[in-house]
């Protein structure tokens, strides 16, 4: 069930257009990722959504009513805002209850509901500690709590993890995603940050310019991604200009010739297209013997060595490819060394390249 639609939703700001033509279905019970650079238009959808700005033209529909027009307060979403918004003079349980208290819901039972969100947050013994005294993680959790102590049918998250350092980042990213899963509320969330949308999302929106540039599972856009533009922002790959040779294979820079698997998705002019292989997909080869099909002789010329998985970069005379490998896989690597990639067809995609600004 389509829980919301945006039809041809648009905002301009004077001359300038923030969000342009905008049409989205977001399934019930869902967490979907709003993902692009700063100024593609992800926030500004956002808060067209939670009513906070007006589209300048355009609907929202949510279950099945007209709320394009509708005050924020009465659309009955919750929303966490980056800078999270705690009031720092109330402990955490009253933090938690204050939308409880504005919808004058009786006494009993907002602290029941307290106890039962501070309990799935996993913080019932810190109710009467003031905000001032918590964490980073923990403000967090009391944020997302206060957000849906009113039973929201919808969850908006504004970039809600991005003040938090690297490594409570990523346990947060896993505890708000069991969360949402746990009481299937339907979840919008903004984010710059491509793992975050991979590994929490269940579908992912790509914006460009105030447009989407492509919408799916986050895999499905990692592995065929629709042009250069999403090719380049979700994960790392190596993206190299070729020409189509209209007969199953592009030749690289320096004509060496490639056979791809899926030479379908070809744009009309030659120009155009651009291949992309992620680095899992380049196979490193010390002989040619070993190497298959689309092998590309080359010299070793940076490692990243992290000690579970190793990153080498090869250059290829013309071009370089980024390989992602294992010290396992590709025992005794050094600087210097020459190697052979190779380039499997079913993992080289054709993509079109990016627009000239």
């Amino acid at each position: 069930m389509t829980h919301l639609t945006l039809q041809a939703v648009t905002k301009r700001f004077n001359a300038a257009y923030a969000v342009d033509s905008v049409d989205l279905s977001v399934p019930d019970g869902k967490l979907v990722c709003f993902l692009g650079p700063s100024g593609c238009g992800k926030t500004t959808l956002l808060r067209m959504i939670a009513g906070l700005e007006t589209p300048s033209s355009g609907n929202i529909n949510f279950a099945g009513r007209d709320i394009t027009h509708l005050p924020a307060n009465q659309r009955d979403f919750g929303m966490v805002f980056q800078s999270l918004a705690l009031f720092p003079h109330m402990t955490v349980a009253q933090n938690v209850a204050y939308p409880l208290k504005l919808r004058k819901t009786a006494k009993e039972a907002q602290a029941r509901r307290v106890t039962e969100l501070l309990e799935l947050i996993q913080l019932p013994h810190m109710a009467n500690r003031p905000v001032t005294q918590l964490s980073g993680g923990q403000r967090q959790r009391v944020a997302i709590a206060r957000a849906i102590a009113s039973q929201p049918k919808l969850l908006l998250l504004d970039e809600p993890l991005s003040a938090l350092d690297a490594k409570l980042r990523e346990a947060m990213q896993v505890e708000i995603r069991l969360l949402q899963q746990r009481l299937g509320i339907t979840t919008i969330m903004v984010t710059h940050d491509q793992r975050e949308a991979m590994t929490m999302a269940d579908e992912i929106v790509v914006m460009e310019k105030g447009r989407i540039a492509q919408v799916g599972k986050p895999l499905d856009i990692y592995r065929d991604p629709v042009s250069e533009f999403v090719a380049d922002f979700i994960g790392l790959g190596n993206i190299l200009p070729v020409t189509y040779d209209g007969a199953g294979g592009v030749s690289l820079p320096g004509g060496r010739r490639i056979a791809v698997a899926q030479p379908a998705r070809v744009p009309e002019s030659n120009s155009d297209i651009r291949l992309l292989i992620r680095p899992e997909d380049v196979c490193v080869k010390s002989t040619s013997a070993d190497a298959g099909q689309n092998r590309l002789a080359g010299t070793v010329t940076f490692i990243r060595d992290v000690g579970a998985s190793l990153e080498a970069t090869i250059d290829c005379a013309g071009f370089t490819l980024t390989a992602a490998t294992t010290p396992r896989e590709t025992p005794g690597l050094t600087l210097g060394m020459p190697v052979f990639a190779e380039l499997p067809p079913h993992a080289c995609k054709l993509i079109a390249a990016r627009a000239a600004h």
